[in-house]
C-alpha cells in the first residue's frame, strides 16, 4: 500500500528539530562520492518565471529514492505545488506520495537555518529577513530553535506581508521592526536571510556591515539574483553543491569558478572547512537546493508515519482482476 501524506499529516509527523538533524546528517553523508544531483526544468507559458521542475533524489545510507515533481508560480500562494514520490530503492515500489510544498518549504528553510546558525557571528541575536514568504518564515522558525533570538528586522516588497510576519513573531516574544528596504535590513543586522524572486541585486557590498553573514535563497535558478556580483566575489562563499552552483546558482550567475567557493555546507558541518577565517570577513551561503534534501525529510516522515499508523493508504500497486473468458 502507498501512503498519502498531506501537509497536515507531515506537520504532525515531523518536528523542526528532527528535520534539522536529518538534514545535518544528510549534508555530511552527501560528501561521499555519488552521482551529481540532477534537475530538469521546463518553462511554463502561464506567467513569467513559472516553471515545472523534476528532481530525483538519492542519499547514501537511505534505502529509498525520491522523485519530486514541482511547479513554481511566483504570483501564486503558495508559489510551489506538486508531489514528492518516495520509492523503495531495491524494488522501485511507490512507498508514499507527499505534499511537495510542505517538503520544499521545510527542507529549504531548515537547511538555511542550519547554515545561518553555523556561519553567523556566534553572539548575533538579531536576524534580518528580506522577503517575508514561507521559506523565510521556516528559516526563522528553525533558527529560533538553534540559537536564542531577540530581534527581527523585516522587509518585503509587499509591506503588509512583512507586517503580518512581524505580528506573528511579536506574539512569540521577539521584538520586530519592519523597514522600507533591503539596505535598511543589512545596515541593522549581522545575520541576514534573503528569500525573494528577484532578478536584480538587492544588496551591494557597501550595504553590508563588516563580519556579517548572508543566506541567499533566491539564486536557485538561472537569472535570479539577490546579491551584487562584488558581494559574491569578495565574500567567503559557501554553497550546497559546486556543480549546481556553477550550472544555475551563485557561482555561475557571478561568472565565478568552482575554486572561488570556500567549500560546501557539508564541509562546514564536519569541520573540514572553517566557517570563517577572520572576524571582519563577510560570509555568504547561497544554495541551489539539493534533491537529496527532499529524500531526507520524506524518509523521516515515512518512517514516523509507519510507526504511528498515520497517513492514508492507497492501493497503487494492486493487481488488475483477472477476467474470466470462459
Amino acid at each position: 500500500m502507498t501512503l498519502l501524506l498531506g501537509a497536515g499529516e507531515l506537520e504532525r509527523l515531523l518536528t523542526p528539530q528532527a528535520a534539522v538533524q536529518a538534514l545535518r546528517e544528510g549534508f555530511v553523508a552527501a560528501l561521499a562520492p555519488q552521482a551529481s544531483p540532477q534537475r530538469v526544468r521546463q518553462a511554463l507559458p502561464s506567467s513569467p518565471g513559472s516553471i515545472a521542475v523534476l528532481l530525483p533524489g538519492l542519499l547514501p545510507g537511505v534505502p529509498a529514492y525520491t522523485v519530486k515533481v514541482n511547479a513554481k508560480f511566483p504570483d501564486a500562494d503558495p508559489a510551489i505545488s506538486g508531489v514528492v514520490c518516495l520509492h523503495d530503492l531495491r524494488t522501485g515500489k511507490l512507498l508514499a506520495l507527499l505534499d511537495s510544498a510542505f517538503v520544499t518549504a521545510w527542507r529549504t528553510g531548515l537547511s538555511a537555518a542550519l547554515a545561518t546558525d553555523l556561519l553567523s557571528p556566534a553572539e548575533t541575536r538579531t536576524v534580518g529577513i528580506v522577503g517575508a514568504g514561507a521559506q523565510a518564515a521556516m528559516t526563522l522558525h528553525g533558527l529560533s530553535r538553534l540559537r536564542p533570538l531577540e530581534r527581527v528586522v523585516l522587509h518585503d516588497a509587499d509591506s503588509s506581508r512583512a507586517h503580518r510576519m512581524a505580528e506573528v513573531w511579536q506574539r512569540a516574544g521577539l521584538e520586530c521592526r519592519v523597514v522600507d528596504s533591503a539596505r535598511a535590513v543589512a545596515r541593522a543586522c549581522d545575520s541576514i536571510v534573503t528569500a525573494t524572486w528577484s532578478r536584480r541585486p538587492l544588496l551591494h557590498l557597501g550595504d553590508l556591515r563588516p563580519g556579517c553573514h548572508l543566506t541567499s535563497l533566491g539564486a536557485d535558478e538561472p537569472g535570479k539574483q539577490e546579491l551584487d556580483r562584488q558581494v559574491l566575489r569578495q565574500a567567503r562563499l559557501i554553497v550546497d553543491d559546486l556543480d549546481l552552483a556553477m550550472e544555475s546558482g551563485a557561482l555561475g550567475s557571478a561568472e565565478l569558478e568552482r575554486g572561488d567557493a570556500a567549500g560546501v555546507l557539508g564541509q562546514i558541518i564536519d569541520g573540514t572547512v572553517p566557517a570563517r577565517t577572520d572576524a571582519e570577513e563577510v560570509t555568504v551561503y547561497s544554495p541551489v537546493g539539493l534533491p537529496w534534501q527532499d529524500l531526507a525529510l520524506s524518509w523521516a516522515a515515512y518512517r514516523s508515519a509507519r510507526q504511528d499508523g498515520a497517513g492514508v493508504e492507497f492501493p497503487f500497486h494492486s493487481r488488475p482482476q483477472e477476467v474470466d473468458h470462459a
